[in-house]
């Protein structure tokens, strides 16, 4: 099958594929001609989301997995590979934005049920894809990061420790694997619209857009450009990088 467009038919397996960042991201990889499985712990979110991309189960598909079950995680990854014949790229994208709170505040509970998702998930993630990946040559890694784990911002504890945390992943397994062509890589967007964002009261959302020196927050389509590149061909020199789109925010 002759596909002349960006991602000539690059084989794609994304988690977190149900939310505002993994489901665009998703459609517009199907557009750059990727085929795609996309991964969410809900079933039935997860398939709506791969149907409304695309009705061709074919071009995209969706299936339940548990980030933070290693079995879950290999079993997405085996059968993603299986439905599209192998896998060239793995998005680890699957995440959770716990209440912001200062330290003291913060429970147990939720600072480990963010490194749980965050760091565990995404580190499941990179061992199944790599561990698939080795027997066949290589392939490319991508995680979702954060602007917050290249930076301190107050009332973020456990996420910014969490990103900083897949940040460091990244950096350690593009070395350890590079010379079996296996590709690793992150991107750490800075604060985009979405429905995350919808509890936060005026002033904290005035507080967290002046953090942003281009004075705004990107829309999610912004956002996309860095994983579509960090996809292609034309990142085949790329590897331990961290790619940040964050309007500023890291200077």
């Amino acid at each position: 099958m002759e596909c002349p467009s960006r991602l000539k038919c690059v084989r794609i397996a994304i988690t977190g594929g149900a939310g505002t960042l993994g489901s665009r991201l998703a459609e517009r990889l199907v557009a750059e001609g990727a085929r795609i499985v996309i991964g969410d712990l809900a079933a039935d979110a997860v398939e709506d989301a791969a149907a409304a991309i695309h009705p061709d189960r074919a071009t995209i598909a969706g299936m339940a997995v548990d980030v933070t079950s290693d079995e879950s995680t290999d079993a997405f990854i085996a059968n993603a590979a299986e439905h599209l014949g192998g896998l060239d790229v793995v998005i680890n994208n699957a995440g959770v934005l716990p209440e912001s709170a200062r330290l003291h505040h913060v429970r147990l509970a939720d600072f480990k049920r963010t490194l749980d998702v965050n760091v565990l998930g995404v580190f499941n993630g990179m061992k199944s894809a790599i561990e698939h990946m080795r027997s066949r040559g290589g392939g490319t890694i991508i995680n979702t990061a954060s602007v917050t784990g290249l930076r301190a911002w107050t009332y973020s504890s456990a996420y910014g420790a969490s990103k900083a945390a897949v940040i460091q992943l990244s950096k350690v397994a593009a070395l350890e694997y590079v010379g079996e062509g296996i590709r690793v890589n992150c991107v750490c967007p800075g604060t985009f619209l979405s429905p995350m964002l919808d509890g936060l009261s005026a002033d904290a959302l005035a507080m967290i857009t002046a953090r942003h020196p281009i004075g705004r927050l990107a829309s999610v389509d912004e956002i996309l450009g860095a994983f579509v590149y960090l996809a292609s061909p034309e990142s085949s020199f790329t590897t331990g990088s961290t790619i940040v789109v964050d309007g500023g925010n890291s200077c």
